[in-house]
This record gives C-alpha cells, sequence and structure tokens, in this order.
C-alpha cells in the first residue's frame, strides 16, 4: 500500500484551521465530529480570533502549534487558502483536505484560482482532498478519524467509499448504516484537483482494511491510467461504481455511423467494463449490490436453486434470474426425494421448491441445506413470506445457522414481510444478505456471478500484425497534400487493406467505358459506388448500385448516376468509381472508431448496414483492444447470434471477424491522428462466413496529422 496518504487517512495529528463553536457552521461540525467519534491521536484548533473552543487550547496560526501535525483540515474563505497552504509548508504538513469551496465549481475565475493551488501543491510535494469537499474519515480503531461534517457517525467495516458530491456523500454514511454495511474509509474528493478515484483505489489496493471499493463519480480524469490501475485492483477487490452523466447533452456531434452512436457516457461505460468495474445505475442499487460482497463468497458457477414459501414470488424470481443470464439449477433426484419425505404432497420439489404458505420454519433450514449439498447448485436463493404469524426474525436466524455450515456457496434472501423486519436486520450482526424483492437479489447474485467471470478472465493479449505501414502512409499524406482531413472510399479501402483487413475485390474507374473494362475484369455481379472528395454518404444520392450483372446494366447504372448528380449539381464532385465484386452475404455488421476528446478512441463493433443507428445494435470498447476485448464485442450484440448461422445458413468466421477488429486497433494506434473510421457493411460472406469490408470511410485530424507526418521518420511510432 502507498504511503502517500497516510497524512490524510491515518495522522497521529490533525490541525483544523477554521474552528469554531458558531451554530451552523462547518467548522463547529467537523470539530464536534472529531471529537465525538474518539480520535486516536492530537487535535489542535487554529482560529485567530478565538483562545479557547471546544475547552481546548486554541492557536492564532498553524505555525504556532508547537508539536508535529499530519493533516490540515482547512475550512476558511477560499481567498486566505493559499497563504494558508504556505504556512503548512513551512509546517511540514504533507497532508490537506481542504473543504473550502469557490473554486473551479464557480466558473472560469473559480477555476484559475483553483490552478493556483495545484500547482502550489505539487510545488511542495503536498497531497490536498478536495476543494469544495465534505471531508475524511477512518474507522479503523487505530485512527479513529471523522473528519468531515456529515451529521451520522459511520459503522466500523471494510467497505471503503469515493464520492464526487459532498452532499451525496453525507447521505450515503447513513444508507449505509440501513444496508448493514460497515465504512473502513470514506472519502469526499469535491473537484478532485489532486486526490481523486483513480490515487484512493491505488491506495486501498493492498489494505487489508478494504474488501470492497464503492464509487460515485461524475467524471473520470485520466481514463487511460485508470483504467490501468483499475483492472489490475478488480482482480484483488470488487469495485462497484454509480458513474452519474449517462443523458450527457452537448456531446460533439460527429458525421460517421461511429461518431453518432458513440458519447461521453458509452465510452465511460466501455471503460468500465474493461477495467472490471461493476457499474450501478442509481445509489440504491449499489448498496443492494455491495451487501451481496459484504456477506457472500464468490460462487463456482452461475446456476441458482430457489426455496420459497409461495409460488409467484417463486416465478418472478426465476424470471429475473434468467433475464440477468443465470441458469436454474437442475435439482438430482436424490435432491427431490431427500425433501419428498418431509414436505406435503401439494409442495414442488421441483426448482424452484415451493413449500407451500403453511411451511414451518424448520422446512426453510431442511430445504436448504438439501439443496446446497446438490453438487448442480452453485447460489441458493431463499424467499419467505411470513404467514400465520410465524417470525420472520427466527427465519432468518435459521438460514443464517445454515449459511455458518455451508460458507462455500452463496445464499440471498427475499424477505416480502414489513419494514420493522429490515430495521432489525439493519442492526444485527448477518452473514448473508436480506432483500425485500426478488428483483433486486436477482440483479444482486447476476453481479456476483459478473465478477467470478471477470477473475477467471484471461488478461488479453493485443497481437501485432505484419502489415503495409509505408502504403497507408503515403495514402493519407496524399490526401494532407490535397488539403484534405477525409479520404475517399477508395483510398479508405485501400488503407484497410494495407493493414491485412479483407476487402473485396475492387478497381477504381475514371469514366464508363474504363468502368465496363474493369468490370469485365473482375466478373459479374458487381457493385459500382462513387468515390468522391466531396460527398461523404454515398447511399443518400444513390450512390451505391448492386447486383449489376451485365456490361450493359452496367452502362445504364452509370448514365443514371450522372443524371442524379446533375439533378444536385454535383457533377463536378465525382472523382470517378469503384468497381467492387458482388459478395453475396444477407449479414451486415459495422465496424468503427470515433474519438472522444476525454477518452480517446473507441472501437465499435455491432449490426450495420442502413439502419446501424436506428437500431444501435453495437458493442464499444476504448482503444487498444485485447483479444478477449474483440471477442467480448462481438459476443455481446445481440446480432451475434445472427452470426453463427440459422436456418442452414454458414456460421460467421468469429476469429477473421476478431481479427478484423484487433486490426483496426492497430492503424488507430499506428495513426493516432484518424478521427474516425467506418466500414459499413463489413458483409459476412454467404459463402466463406469471412467478414469482408466492401466499403470504408477514413477522417483525421488535419493538424495533428500534418506535424505527425511532416516528422515522420519512417518508422510506425513517429505517427502516433
Amino acid at each position: 500500500m502507498s504511503k502517500e496518504l497516510d497524512a490524510i487517512m491515518r495522522p497521529k495529528a490533525i490541525a483544523v484551521i477554521g474552528a469554531t463553536e458558531r451554530q451552523g457552521s462547518l467548522g463547529r461540525e467537523l470539530v464536534n465530529n472529531i471529537i465525538r467519534y474518539d480520535f486516536n491521536g492530537e487535535v489542535y484548533l487554529i482560529n485567530p480570533k478565538a483562545d479557547t473552543l471546544f475547552g481546548k487550547k486554541t492557536y492564532k496560526s498553524i505555525l504556532d502549534v508547537p508539536e508535529k501535525v499530519d493533516l490540515a483540515v482547512i475550512v476558511i474563505p477560499n481567498k486566505l487558502v493559499s497563504e494558508t497552504i504556505d504556512q503548512c509548508h513551512e509546517k511540514g504538513i504533507t497532508g490537506v483536505v481542504i473543504i473550502t469551496a469557490g473554486y473551479k465549481e464557480t466558473g472560469s475565475e473559480g477555476a484559475a484560482l483553483e490552478q493556483e493551488l495545484v500547482d502550489k501543491l505539487h510545488k511542495y510535494g503536498m497531497k490536498a482532498v478536495g476543494p469544495n469537499c465534505m471531508g475524511v474519515l477512518n474507522t479503523n480503531p487505530a485512527v479513529r478519524m471523522n473528519a468531515q461534517f456529515a451529521e451520522d457517525l459511520p459503522n466500523p467495516g471494510k467497505t471503503a467509499f469515493v464520492s464526487q458530491s459532498g452532499a451525496l456523500g453525507a447521505a450515503i454514511i447513513t444508507i449505509s448504516k440501513d444496508f448493514n454495511i460497515g465504512l473502513s474509509q470514506f472519502v469526499s474528493v469535491g473537484n478532485k484537483a489532486d486526490v481523486n478515484d483513480a490515487t484512493m483505489l491505488e491506495y486501498w489496493e493492498d489494505d487489508d482494511q478494504v474488501d470492497q471499493i464503492l464509487l460515485y463519480t461524475e467524471s473520470i480524469e485520466n481514463p487511460a491510467e485508470y483504467k490501468k490501475l483499475a483492472t489490475r485492483i478488480s482482480k484483488k477487490k470488487p469495485i462497484i461504481a454509480v458513474k452519474s452523466g449517462r443523458s450527457a447533452a452537448g456531446a460533439k456531434a460527429a458525421s460517421s455511423h461511429t461518431g453518432a452512436l458513440a458519447g461521453a457516457d458509452l465510452a465511460a461505460d466501455a471503460l468500465l467494463k474493461q477495467s472490471g468495474v461493476i457499474r450501478v445505475n442509481s445509489i440504491l442499487e449499489l448498496f443492494e449490490v455491495a451487501q451481496i460482497f459484504t456477506t457472500c463468497p464468490i460462487p463456482k458457477g452461475n446456476k441458482v436453486a430457489i426455496v420459497t414459501n409461495t409460488g409467484g414470488p417463486g416465478i418472478m424470481a426465476t424470471d429475473a434470474l434468467s433475464e440477468y443470464g443465470l441458469q436454474i439449477a437442475n435439482l438430482k433426484e436424490e435432491t427431490k426425494n431427500r425433501m419428498k419425505e418431509f414436505l406435503p404432497a401439494a409442495a414442488s420439489v421441483n426448482n424452484p421448491v415451493d413449500m407451500i404458505a403453511s411451511a414451518p420454519i424448520e422446512h426453510y433450514t431442511k430445504c436448504l441445506e438439501i439443496v446446497l449439498e446438490d453438487e448442480n447448485v452453485d447460489m441458493a436463493m431463499v424467499i419467505a413470506l411470513p404467514f400465520m404469524g410465524q417470525n420472520p426474525m427466527e427465519i432468518a436466524n435459521g438460514i443464517m445457522e445454515m449459511k455458518k455450515q455451508h460458507p462455500d456457496k452463496p445464499i440471498v434472501n427475499v424477505f416480502i414481510t414489513n419494514r420493522e423486519f429490515f430495521g432489525h436486520i439493519s442492526k444485527a450482526e448477518v452473514n448473508t444478505p436480506f432483500y425485500a424483492y426478488p428483483e433486486s437479489a436477482a440483479k444482486a447474485m447476476s453481479v456476483l456471478d459478473y465478477y467470478r467471470r471477470w477473475l477467471e478472465r484471461p488478461v488479453g493479449q493485443e497481437p501485432a500484425y505484419e502489415v503495409d505501414h509505408h502504403k497507408a502512409k503515403g495514402i493519407i499524406k496524399k490526401a494532407l497534400e490535397e488539403g484534405r482531413d477525409q479520404l475517399t472510399t477508395l483510398e479508405s479501402i485501400d488503407v484497410l487493406e494495407a493493414y491485412g483487413i479483407r476487402t473485396c475485390k475492387y478497381s477504381f474507374a475514371k469514366g464508363e467505358d474504363e468502368a465496363v473494362k474493369v468490370a469485365n475484369n473482375i466478373g459479374y455481379p458487381v457493385v459500382m459506388k462513387i468515390t468522391s472528395t466531396k460527398i461523404s454518404h454515398k447511399t443518400e444520392i444513390g450512390g451505391v448500385m448492386v447486383d449489376i450483372k451485365s456490361e450493359e446494366e452496367l452502362r445504364e447504372s452509370y448514365k443514371g448516376l450522372i443524371e442524379r448528380l446533375k439533378a444536385r449539381n454535383l457533377e463536378n464532385a465525382l472523382d470517378g468509381v469503384i468497381i467492387q465484386e458482388m459478395v453475396k452475404g444477407s449479414r451486415e455488421m459495422v465496424c468503427g472508431v470515433a474519438t472522444d476528446p476525454q477518452y480517446g478512441h473507441l472501437m465499435m463493433f455491432g449490426l450495420g448496414g442502413i439502419f446501424v443507428e436506428s437500431i444501435k445494435d453495437v458493442a464499444f470498447r476504448i482503444n487498444p483492444i485485447t483479444d478477449i476485448d474483440a471477442k467480448e464485442m462481438i459476443e455481446s450484440v445481440k446480432a451475434y447470434k445472427i452470426l453463427q448461422g440459422s436456418r442452414g445458413e454458414i456460421p460467421a468466421d468469429i476469429d477473421q471477424i476478431q481479427e478484423t477488429l484487433l486490426r483496426l486497433s492497430q492503424l488507430i494506434n499506428d495513426f493516432s491522428f484518424i478521427e474516425e473510421l467506418d466500414i459499413n457493411p463489413l458483409k459476412i460472406s454467404d459463402k466463406t462466413g469471412l467478414g469482408i469490408a466492401v466499403d470504408g470511410r477514413i477522417k483525421v485530424k488535419m493538424k495533428e496529422a500534418q506535424k505527425a507526418l511532416s516528422n515522420c521518420c519512417g518508422s510506425n511510432c513517429c505517427c502516433k
């Protein structure tokens, strides 16, 4: 565990700069909480206008404190903070928590003030939480620090929490108690001027007092660093995150299909997936998922047995588990026969096991024990709707006793009962989670299984293929010399071919007679497409003509194209036509790359053709991607079933499509100034199952490309 944050998270002496007894002030609440929680160290109060506060000697300045101070908690007007940082540095303090607001959250002037603060912190080698935050806490008995201003005192535990929102952070401490989740450490990072999510992830990576990490975040500052850290740490302990801003308006519109489908939230979602971070949609879901990791082991598989005393919720649970991708376990005949020995004739021993409404308390534990001993069962869900005066706590206690005897399999409970029960459970010592609804329990179980699969997931490789880098560079350079940031269709296909991406046979033709000559050479049927430096989407002007079966049809199609261009005053925009072999295939996919200003290049794969933007059956990953990423992209789209073949269709060559994505990734790595790229469609050949690029479009960032290629020394890396 890195020690650089110990001054903040494990201080032996704290100074509160801005301490006061004034009612309703943050300075008062902070001091109150530090004292009330019994901080296991020294507390120094700084206020130039008071001699004593809270019965303690008060100092005019931090420089007046005679002893060593590790952490300064600053809660004074922002115009005084900079000078106070100077004094803290002079005092030898290496950690500060800046509660004070009025920085970048207020606009450009505040942002400039914050940058000055950051520059000073870096100059002094100090670590800082905030500004504009609610503070930090550590429940470890050796520390007992509650240097934040929320009213509730947290219960100790092994869950660490980072919150970007201060007000939400205060609520989180209260909510965690309702869910019986103890906190080990809590950090409200505020504006994240210095310490951010990634800083805390790394700090908690090897902390044996932290078993899981929860995040509420609105932004990810350094996606590449975050991905690297989170990927490593999530293999050691679960990271569960609420990332807000799912529908961020104002995302820059892009002209490519990939760009139109991508967006800031899709980029964040892709990053979290690749990093093994479990993303949830709400604070409620965050704690429901955290519950299961607090009390359950990682299962060995995804097969679930349901034990219930009421049929309806059992069916609802079955539906929910199935929708989340879990399997309803096939119970062994021996298991069923053992339950038949004591269950009434009206009961069902199939899965779900329905003990019927009159089931006595002992039937819950008997049935649970029997299904847990079935090797076909990886997890169990118990659903209880207490009837006839049954005490739900007695049922719960019986289940928890059974959990002690079977600690290796997760047991998850759904108790359909009054709030009073959950009030008791939130204060009890539990070894298994309790939910009010089957759907919540099923979701939590699916996340537990997802994490199992993440732990089993190979690291993945980024293969390096032999490519014609020189040819691709020359094509792009020629376009730049002509003042174009967008390659023609022909140029785009040539670049793809240079990187080993399977394209159909094609050739360029300048006029009608040349087009006929090329088509006769390729062999009919053919496709004819316009290529132009000024026309982007060819289908909108009828620029793609397919299944041309003869020279006569080709001449007729060419003349029709010229007429359509003339009608739109675009005849001078035609550079020529591409004649391609006609690839027979009803399945059309799309591959693409878009650039997000914060997250960088986004790879896309999914259902293609003219419906790509309306159906949106696509998957995204942050580039570069590994072979495992590529495989998961392909398998995650609904169209994967189409690729597997149906009604006599030959299955698509999944390995070759995976290689296509990896070659695209390599292309983007080598030419990082590519802004947008589309292969639409990537047509699946009915004959071979290969994914064949029949169209392409590439756009570059002009200034970056010019700079990279002007400095190019002949090696691949100079284009990055």
